[in-house]
């Protein structure tokens, strides 16, 4: 009976909204790929993804909804391989972009396909076909049929990562009997801090399942800015040593326009500030590039700068086209110094190159992004006021005094000012986020050590 309800309000919600997935579908490619998966559960199945070695083999099914999710996922299948080569591990994921970053960084390694909707016979479907032994969930990805259908199965269900943001944990006490009745099915909740692990349980999760393990976001994060693939990027970029790079990077409107309005105030004091934008969603790609066009600015995009081999020197060089540089009047010779990254995936290398970092989603209403990997590189660091999404995150950097709060473009300019006048004070923001960020390892290696147990436990 609740999965046919369930499925009813699925169909509703999915015909209120269908003129916006049409729109979506149509306009920006979305929701079209993985037909049969989503809504008719034919994923891969078992036999094509044991590897048949001889010992007893497990197959461990990986659900990251979207970019943030599967990136969280590195380190842990990572490790995976090392100390569990028979763990037959598969990857999947609801966005087009989650697909597309699945691909690039495990396509090699693992089975990757959108995960089904949750829609009863679909997930039926799906645990027919792939049989696994383990269903890992990340963060808050909470689907009731799903779960249902991997305890009819006998498939063991953990959260890792485990998280609320505040709206939604308040959103979930309005129907607590319908969400305990769920979380009370789950055999493993790992979650990111001792808040969190008082929200599970006050919204009825068992005691003994919930375990504390730190944020895995701090995990897999990289130091060192000499990286191979900033180093490409950097060259790509033509970002010399004396250049002082501000990344605004996770970006949703307004903030371009404040980053754009901040360069062009200070370009004239301080000429050896580049500033680069790296949206948020691929879909405003364009509308940032008709931004920067309205705002008569020497700009160019990511995706023209192409990497040859300049033959007259032995080493490797980048050779960039300046033709397209759009909405200025400004010679073509001279090389911009304000780049827009249309492409997806690359926002973690291009914080490598980034001395100063604003955090989008912070200004706006989504919530914040992720601070951590500019905060690893040691850059100086900045976001907005709205950071529900990461509050524990912001809250250990703010006390560590690794980073600054700004609530519009004129506090924004102030810092990147202070910044470039070598403010010491603004300086150790940088030095204390990079220090915390390594005291906070070890998250991925706990959750592996819990998944094991879970897996292996009785057998």
């Amino acid at each position: 009976m609740k999965a046919l309800l369930l499925n009813i309000l699925y169909i509703f919600l999915v015909v209120i909204y269908l003129p916006v997935l049409i729109y979506h579908a149509l306009y920006h490619g979305k929701y079209r790929a993985g037909f049969k998966e989503k809504f008719f559960g034919r994923i891969i199945k078992r036999h094509k993804v044991i590897k048949r070695t001889g010992v007893k083999e497990y197959v461990v099914w990986f659900h990251a909804v979207s970019v943030g999710e599967v990136k969280l996922l590195r380190p842990l299948l990572q490790m995976i391989q090392k100390q569990n080569p028979n763990w037959c591990c598969v990857i999947s994921t609801t966005s087009r972009t989650g697909m597309e970053v699945a691909i690039q960084m495990y396509g090699n390694d693992w089975k990757i396909f959108y995960c089904p909707l949750d829609f009863s016979w679909s997930v039926e479907k799906a645990m027919l076909r792939l049989q696994p032994d383990l269903l890992v969930l990340t963060e808050q990805e909470f689907w009731p049929n799903l779960i249902d259908a991997a305890k009819r199965h006998g498939v063991k269900v953990a959260v890792i990562n485990g998280r609320f943001s505040e709206s939604g944990y308040k959103r979930y006490l309005w129907i607590r009997p319908f969400i305990a009745s769920m979380l009370r099915k789950l055999d493993v909740i790992a979650v990111q801090s001792e808040t969190y692990a008082g929200w599970f349980h006050r919204l009825g999760a068992s005691t003994e399942t919930i375990h504390i393990t730190g944020s895995m976001k701090f995990d897999g994060v990289i130091f060192e800015r000499d990286n191979p693939e900033t180093s490409r990027l950097r060259l790509l970029a033509g970002i010399l040593p004396e250049d002082v790079v501000f990344v605004a990077g996770s970006t949703q409107a307004p903030e371009e326009a404040f980053a754009v309005e901040c360069y062009n105030n200070l370009k004239l004091d301080f000429p050896q500030l580049r500033l680069i934008i790296v949206p948020r969603h691929d879909e405003r790609f364009e509308e940032v590039a008709r931004l920067l066009e309205s705002m008569s600015v020497l700009w160019e995009r990511r995706s023209l700068l192409s990497e040859a081999t300049d033959n007259s020197n032995d080493n490797k060089r980048i050779n960039v086209d300046t033709k397209p540089i759009e909405g200025s009047s400004t010679n073509k010779s001279v090389r911009p110094r304000i780049l827009l990254v249309d492409k997806i995936g690359e926002l973690g290398a291009w914080w490598g190159t980034a001395a100063i970092a604003f955090v989008g989603g912070s200004i706006g209403t989504r919530g914040g992004q992720n601070m951590i990997e500019p905060a690893a590189y040691g850059a100086t660091v900045c976001f907005g006021p709205n950071t529900k999404n990461f509050r524990d995150i912001v809250d250990l950097l703010l006390r560590a005094n690794g980073a600054k709060v700004i609530h519009d473009q004129r506090e924004l300019e102030i810092f990147v000012r202070n910044c470039l006048e070598s403010n010491q004070s603004v300086a150790d923001l940088g030095i204390n986020a990079q220090k915390l960020v390594k005291e906070q390892l070890g998250a991925t290696e706990r959750t592996l050590n819990i998944l094991k147990n879970l897996l292996e436990k009785n057998d």
